[in-house]
C-alpha cells in the first residue's frame, strides 16, 4: 500500500461564469520514505495539487488515500487530526508568531495533544536541537536569520513526528547559499528519518536535491521521473 495515492484527481475553481480546472484526472502515487519535487509554471497546477494533499482544500472529484484511509470520507473535525498529526507544513513565508520565542512556535502542534507543559517543551527543544539551532531556543524570529526561521519552521513541523512534510517553496526567500543548507537539511531528515517530502519549487536547481521529480502544465501531470542511482 502506497503512502499516497490519487486517482483521476479533479479540482474545479469557478470564477463567474467560467470552469478553471486546476487539476485534471491526476493519477499517481507516492511511497513511504520518497523525496519528491512537484514543479511547474504557475498556474500549472503544482500548489492546487500539495493543498489538496496536505488536506487544505477539496477536490472536486476524484479519490485521494492517505496510508490507505479515503480522506474524501473525512470530517473537519479528523481533517484537521491528519494536518496535525500526519502532515509537516513548511512555507515560503516561515509563518512564525513574531512576538513569540523559538521553541513556543515550535510546541504550537502539540497545544491539542494534552501534553504537559513541561513535555512539550523538551520536545520543542529537541527538534530544535535536531536542525542545528541549540542555544537559539530563546530567541523571537526578529533575532534569527532567514535561513535559522526557516529551520524554527522546519523543526515545528518536525515536532509531532509526522511521516509527511509538504514544503511549499521553502527556499523562495533565502539566498543560494542559504537555500543549499536547507535544502541539506532536508535531505538528511529523508535519509536518516526516513520522513517523506513533497516540495513544491519553480528552481530547477531545487528540485536536484530530490530523487523524484514531477512536472505539472494545465492542471495535468506531464512528466514523473525518478533519479537513477
Amino acid at each position: 500500500m502506497s503512502l499516497i495515492e490519487v486517482s483521476d484527481l479533479r479540482k474545479v475553481y469557478k470564477l463567474g461564469d467560467i470552469d478553471v480546472n486546476a487539476l485534471v484526472d491526476v493519477s499517481t502515487s507516492i511511497e513511504k520514505g520518497e523525496f519528491v519535487a512537484i514543479m511547474g509554471p504557475s498556474g500549472s497546477g503544482k500548489s492546487t495539487f500539495m493543498n489538496v494533499l496536505g488536506c487544505l482544500d477539496q477536490p472536486t472529484g476524484g479519490r485521494y488515500l492517505l496510508e490507505g484511509t479515503d480522506v474524501g470520507r473525512l470530517n473537519r473535525d479528523e481533517l484537521a487530526g491528519i494536518r496535525n498529526k500526519k502532515i509537516g507544513f513548511v512555507f515560503q513565508g516561515f509563518n512564525l508568531l513574531s512576538r513569540t520565542s523559538a521553541v513556543e512556535n515550535v510546541e504550537l502542534p502539540l497545544l491539542y495533544d494534552g501534553l504537559s507543559a513541561r513535555e512539550r517543551t523538551e520536545r520543542a527543544r529537541r527538534a530544535l536541537k535536531s536542525v542545528g539551532l541549540e542555544g537559539r531556543e530563546d530567541h523571537n524570529p526578529n533575532q534569527l536569520s532567514g535561513g535559522q526561521q526557516q529551520r524554527v519552521a522546519i523543526a515545528r513541523a518536525l515536532v509531532n513526528n509526522a511521516p509527511i512534510i509538504l514544503a511549499d517553496e521553502p527556499t523562495g526567500n533565502l539566498d543560494t547559499k542559504t537555500s543549499v543548507e536547507i535544502m541539506d537539511l532536508f535531505v538528511k531528515l529523508n535519509d536518516e528519518a526516513n520522513i517523506t517530502i513533497i516540495l513544491v519549487t519553480h528552481e530547477p536547481d531545487i528540485a536536484t536535491f530530490s530523487k523524484r521529480t514531477i512536472k505539472f502544465l494545465d492542471g495535468k501531470i506531464m512528466s514523473d521521473e525518478r533519479k537513477k542511482g
